[in-house]
C-alpha cells in the first residue's frame, strides 16, 4: 500500500478531519457577518470551473463567490462549447486548464472522474459533483445550514427523502452526519432507489442506528431535519424506469402538519415536484435560505484551499492492480481507460478508489 499525493484536492469530505470542516464553517460565518473584509481576498488569483453537466446553484454559487473573493474566472459550463466535444479526454482537459488557473472545479457525471482529474491537474480540484457519487461541497453547504438554523451538528434525526440510490448529496452528507454524536439517520425510498450499500457499510461501522422506511408520511413526525430529493431522470437507463419511480414521494402542507414545529425542510435543488409550492410559505422551508448558506461556503473553502496549498491530504491509499477491473459499470476507469486501476482492500474485497464500489478480487 502506498499514499500517492498531488496538490491538495477536496474530492471526498471524508478525507479530511472533522476540525477541518468546523473551521470552514466557522470561516464561512465570520464572512457572513462581514462580507466586506474579504472583498479582495482573492485578487490576481484564477478559478477555472469545468462543468460538464448542467448546473445552476453550485456553478453559480462559486463563480460569485470568487467574484465576492476579488478573484477571476476561467472555464465553460456545456462541454460541447470546448475540446471536450472533439473528444479530449479528461487528463488533457484538467491539464490545460490547470495551468492557467490558480484552483479549479470540477463536475462531471461520471462517478470517480474528478478524482482522475485531480490525479495529474497542477493546480487544487474540487469535486462539485461526480456523477451519483459524491457531492462534497453540498455537503459543506448542508453543514453550514444545519449548524446556524439547527444550532448544532449533534444529536439530529435526520430523514433522508426520494432517490437515495443515485442522490450524491445525500451519500455526501450521511458520511459526514455519521461524524457526529448523537446523529440518527431515517432513509425514506423505494426498494430500487435504496441507499447503496457502501454507504449502509459505511454507516453500521460508524456505530450510527438508521432505518430504512418506504412511507414519508409514517416518518416525518419523528424528523428534526428533513432532507428531500428529486427523483433524478438523468440517473436512469431508460424514462420507463423513471416513470415508474416518478411521483413517489410529493411534500405537501398536509405532511408538513405532521411535522415538529422544529423541523426544517432541506433540498440541494432542483427540485421537480416532489416539494409542493405550497410548502415555500412554511417557515420550516430552508432549501433557499440553504442555497445562500453555500456561496458564503464556497467562499471559505475557496479561501481554505489557497490558503492552506502546502497541506498534505492523500490522493489515492491503495495500490494499482493492473488486471482488475471496477464493478461498477459507471466508473470512470471504464470510460478513460489510460487511468490506473486504484484499489484499496485486501486479497478478497477491494474497493475502487474513484468511485467507492466494493469488488471481489479476479
Amino acid at each position: 500500500m502506498a499514499n500517492i499525493y498531488n496538490n491538495l484536492n477536496l474530492i471526498d469530505l471524508n478525507d479530511f478531519p472533522v476540525n477541518w470542516w468546523t473551521g470552514l464553517l466557522d470561516k464561512a460565518h465570520d464572512i457572513m457577518s462581514d462580507p466586506a473584509a474579504y472583498s479582495e481576498s482573492c485578487k490576481g488569483k484564477i478559478m477555472g470551473t469545468l462543468f460538464y453537466e448542467p448546473s445552476t446553484r453550485t456553478q453559480m454559487s462559486f463563480q460569485t463567490a470568487m467574484l465576492r473573493l476579488g478573484g477571476t474566472i476561467i472555464g465553460f459550463d456545456n462541454p460541447a462549447t470546448s475540446s471536450v466535444a472533439k473528444g479530449e479526454n479528461i487528463k488533457d482537459t484538467t491539464k490545460i486548464v490547470s495551468g492557467y488557473a490558480d484552483i479549479m472545479v470540477m463536475r462531471h457525471p461520471v462517478a470517480g472522474s474528478v478524482k482522475a482529474a485531480a490525479l495529474t491537474a497542477d493546480c487544487p480540484v474540487i469535486n462539485a459533483g461526480d456523477g451519483g457519487h459524491l457531492h462534497p461541497t453540498q455537503t459543506l453547504t448542508d453543514l453550514l445550514t444545519l449548524r446556524e438554523e439547527k444550532g448544532t451538528l449533534e444529536n439530529l434525526c435526520i430523514g433522508f427523502c426520494g432517490d437515495l440510490k443515485n442522490g450524491r448529496t445525500v451519500h455526501s452528507l450521511i458520511k459526514a452526519m455519521s461524524c457526529f454524536k448523537g446523529t440518527s439517520f431515517v432513509l425514506i425510498s423505494t426498494p430500487e432507489l435504496s441507499l447503496p450499500a457502501y454507504v449502509k457499510t459505511f454507516l453500521s461501522a460508524s456505530g450510527h442506528s438508521y432505518k430504512e422506511v418506504s412511507s414519508l408520511d409514517d416518518a416525518v413526525g419523528m424528523l428534526d431535519v428533513l432532507y428531500m430529493t428529486r427523483i433524478q431522470r438523468e440517473r436512469f437507463s431508460s424514462p420507463e424506469e423513471y416513470e415508474k419511480q416518478k411521483g413517489c414521494y410529493i411534500l405537501d402542507n398536509k405532511k408538513m402538519a405532521k411535522a415538529k414545529d422544529s423541523m426544517i425542510v432541506l433540498h440541494p435543488l432542483p427540485r421537480v415536484d416532489e416539494i409542493a409550492i405550497e410548502v415555500d410559505d412554511d417557515p420550516r422551508a430552508m432549501y433557499f435560505k440553504q442555497a445562500k448558506y453555500g456561496m458564503y461556503v464556497r467562499m471559505a473553502l475557496i479561501l481554505t484551499m489557497l490558503e492552506e496549498s502546502t497541506m498534505k491530504v492523500p490522493l489515492i491509499t491503495g495500490r494499482a492492480h493492473k488486471h482488475q477491473i471496477c464493478s461498477n459499470p459507471l466508473c470512470i476507469t471504464h470510460k478513460e481507460t489510460y487511468l490506473p486501476h486504484y484499489f484499496r482492500g485486501d486479497s478478497t474485497m477491494l474497493e475502487c478508489e474513484y468511485c467507492d464500489e466494493r469488488t471481489l478480487v479476479e
